[in-house]
C-alpha cells in the first residue's frame, strides 16, 4: 500500500498533545483576565481582550466551544442580531441577511465558528471540560479561579474527594450564561445579590449592556450572567446583546486593569 503520510509514532503524539496542555495551565496559571464561559459574550470579550494584548484564559465546563451561539430557538439553527450588533458581523466576516433596518440573521454555526476563529486567531487560550468550582478571594477582591475537570463532578460521591487547583488572574469575568456561577458563589456567602431572570422582553438587550460591569472587586458580570445578576427580562434569540456585552466587558476589564499596580500587565 502507497504511503501517504509522514512517520509519527504514538509516543510522539502523545507528548505533542501533553506537552502544549502543560503549557497552558502552567503560562496561564498566573494570567490578566480569566473569562467563565465561551458563549458569545465570554468569546467576544475574549477576542477585544487579547487584541488589546491582555493575557486572556476562557475556561469551560463543554468539551466544545461557542455555547448557544450555535443555533436560535426551539433547535433551528439561524440566529440573529439587532443593529447596531450586525457591525459587528461585519468585522468578522460574517455573511448575512437583513430582515429589516432593524432585524438580520445568519446561520448558526457560520457566526459561531466565525467568532470562535476570531478569538483563536487574536491569541486567546482555552480550557475545555474544566468546571468552575469557587474563587480566589484575597485581600476582598477576586483574584482568580478554582477549576477541576468537568468530569470529577459525574464521578460517585464516595469517590469524589478529587481537589481543584487555582488559577489566578487580576480580572474574572463571569460570561457562564443563566448559570452566574461565580456571582453565585459570592451570592452564597452573603457579598452581592443575584436577582434572577424577569420574562421575556426583547428590550432587555438594552439593560444587558447597560448592567455589564464590575459586581465586585475584581468580577465582571456579562451576558446572560448580567441579566441573571440584575434582574433582567431574557431577550430570546437574538444575540446582539451578548456581543456587544462580551465587548463592554472586555473595556471594563482593560479599564480596570490599567489601575491595578502591577508593572507586568500586558494591556497596550
Amino acid at each position: 500500500m502507497e504511503k501517504i503520510f509522514s512517520e509519527a509514532s504514538e509516543k510522539e503524539i502523545t507528548r505533542a498533545i501533553a506537552q502544549m496542555f502543560n503549557e497552558t495551565l502552567i503560562e496561564y496559571s498566573d494570567c490578566d483576565v480569566i473569562i467563565i464561559g465561551a458563549g458569545p459574550a465570554g468569546l467576544m470579550a475574549g477576542r477585544e481582550l487579547c487584541k488589546n494584548g491582555v493575557h486572556t484564559l476562557i475556561i469551560e465546563q463543554n468539551n466544545y466551544i461557542g455555547g448557544g451561539y450555535w443555533v436560535g430557538g426551539y433547535m433551528m439553527n439561524p440566529v440573529t442580531v439587532r443593529y447596531p450588533a450586525n457591525k459587528i458581523w461585519d468585522e468578522l466576516g460574517v455573511p448575512y441577511r437583513k430582515i429589516s433596518d432593524a432585524l438580520y440573521a445568519t446561520w448558526g454555526p457560520h457566526a459561531c465558528s466565525k467568532l470562535i476563529a476570531a478569538a483563536c486567531d487574536a491569541g486567546v487560550r482555552f480550557l475545555q471540560l474544566t468546571k468552575f468550582d469557587d474563587l480566589v478571594l484575597k485581600n476582598d477582591r477576586v483574584g482568580g479561579v478554582v477549576v477541576n475537570w468537568m468530569p470529577v463532578s459525574a464521578l460517585p460521591r464516595n469517590i469524589t474527594c478529587v481537589d481543584p487547583v487555582a488559577l489566578e488572574s487580576k480580572i474574572v469575568i463571569d460570561a457562564s450564561g443563566h448559570d452566574s456561577v461565580a456571582v453565585k458563589r459570592l451570592m452564597d456567602r452573603g457579598y452581592v445579590k443575584w436577582k434572577g431572570m424577569e420574562p421575556m422582553s426583547v428590550t432587555g438587550e438594552d439593560a444587558v449592556v447597560e448592567y455589564t460591569g464590575e459586581v465586585y472587586p475584581g468580577l465582571i458580570a456579562a451576558g446572560m450572567s448580567a441579566t441573571e445578576t440584575h434582574g433582567l427580562p431574557r431577550m430570546g434569540p437574538t444575540f446582539g446583546s451578548m456581543l456587544l456585552s462580551g465587548r463592554k466587558a472586555a473595556q471594563v476589564a482593560i479599564s480596570k486593569l490599567k489601575k491595578v499596580p502591577n508593572p507586568d500587565i500586558k494591556v497596550s
